[in-house]
């Protein structure tokens, strides 16, 4: 006797939008490089693009690993046939003709400084402004503290403190709640200020 098959019922779901989705699915997304986007030919193809520009579409293809075997092959083709191989690589240099504006915005871009968004974490913070209230400077009387739980050294924690005194953001808040400053300075201030700080902390 055959067992019946059970067979679930279909539902048409009207919420869904099956194009939106399958457009969705299949997009890479959108390009975040104004620089890329500027030069980008949505007629040509990805690698296409990217050969012009003199970027990089696989980087496994552009830095290889050394293979022995291949660089012998490749020895004994050239010794073989050396006329063949100069006009193959004449033929490969004139095909690919990038654009070189888009490298050397990128290196412009690359070159520019940062804004520093590094910040630490909230309990970070209040151990850190915890131990300079109560010790000051003194670190190794930190390490006698109850609240040092993980047992740091002194130069752990003076590490850490240093790392406080240089995000300006989070010092100069805590420099401010405790009126250490008289008036609002700038980031550039802070800064001078905590390196100035370290400078006299330094052994």
């Amino acid at each position: 006797m055959k067992v019946k098959k059970q067979h679930r019922k279909k539902k048409f779901l009207h919420k869904l939008n099956r194009k939106r989705m399958h457009k969705k699915q299949c997009s890479t997304g959108d390009i975040q490089c104004k620089v890329l986007k500027d030069a980008w030919d949505h007629k040509k193809s990805s690698l296409r693009n990217l050969k012009e520009m003199g970027l990089a579409h696989d980087p496994n293809k552009i830095i290889k690993i050394p293979n022995f075997k291949q660089d012998q092959l490749k020895v004994v083709k050239k010794i073989v046939n050396v006329s063949e191989s100069e006009e193959e690589e004449e033929e490969e240099v004139q095909q690919i003709v990038p654009k070189k504006e888009v490298i050397e915005k990128l290196e412009k871009e690359a070159r520019l400084p940062r804004e520093r968004r590094f910040m630490l974490p909230k309990n970070q913070v209040e151990f850190i402004t915890y131990l300079l209230d109560k010790y000051g400077h003194d670190y190794k009387a930190m390490t006698r503290d109850k609240k040092n739980y993980y047992q740091e050294t002194w130069k752990q924690l003076r590490a850490k403190i240093k790392t406080f005194m240089g995000i300006p953001k989070q010092y100069g808040q805590y420099l401010k709640e405790r009126g250490l400053l008289d008036k609002e300075l700038d980031e550039e201030e802070l800064k001078k200020q905590a390196k100035a700080l370290i400078m006299d902390d330094d052994d």
